[in-house]
């Protein structure tokens, strides 16, 4: 068992090398051609949104507005619990936190979002961290009913899904500067890609 210090999805990421969840990740694709077109884009500013945090640097509720006047903010939407946790989203948190240092040397706040029914999300994003301690600069926030996903576009409305896992760097005028939308399961921002946007 890894120490709690240390994040216990790390060890999906092994799970990654041996192809265990690869069918899953295959042949995902989106079952919603209608797309909502409010998705966010470079240059335009970003949507205020007021979420609970459930893990790391910050507690209560959480609104954008609170962030950025202080931080440029780094916004991680996971897939929640699609019926089971996601273990690219693990991946890519394991992945995000090891670099924990470099954010916080750049005064830099990460926010991860988890989606999912209101019902058992708490229960839910807390089973995704395994009893791991957020590092700061992290900060995770509930998405109940998918509000931060509908108001942002980024519902994925198709059988077990919630949202497209997507990152967005906003300045501290909050201004969106960077976005990766992944139309997959695949394709995940890497901590390395983030921090070169600094």
């Amino acid at each position: 068992m890894l120490p709690k210090s240390t994040l216990p999805a790390m060890t999906l990421v092994a799970a990654l090398a041996t192809g265990v969840f690869c069918c899953e990740l295959a042949n995902a694709t989106d079952a919603t051609p209608n797309r909502q077109r409010a998705e966010p884009e470079v240059g335009r500013m970003a949507k205020e949104f007021r979420l609970e945090a459930v893990a790391g640097k910050r507690s209560g509720e959480v609104s954008l507005s609170d962030v950025t006047g202080e931080a440029p903010v780094v916004v991680v939407v996971l897939r929640g619990f699609p019926g089971s946790q996601c273990p690219a989203c693990a991946g890519q948190v394991a992945d995000l936190v090891k670099h924990a240092r470099h954010f916080r040397q750049r005064n830099i706040e990460v926010l991860l979002i988890y989606p999912g029914p209101a019902a058992e999300l708490k229960a839910r994003a807390e089973d995704f961290l395994q009893d791991s301690k957020l590092p700061a600069p992290f900060t995770m926030l509930l998405d109940p009913d998918h509000s931060f996903t509908q108001a942002y576009g980024l519902r994925w409305n198709a059988p077990r899904e919630t949202a497209y896992p997507t990152t967005i760097v906003i300045g501290k005028d909050g201004k969106i500067d960077f976005v990766n939308i992944s139309r997959t399961h695949r394709g995940r921002t890497t901590a390395t890609t983030v921090l070169d946007q600094f």
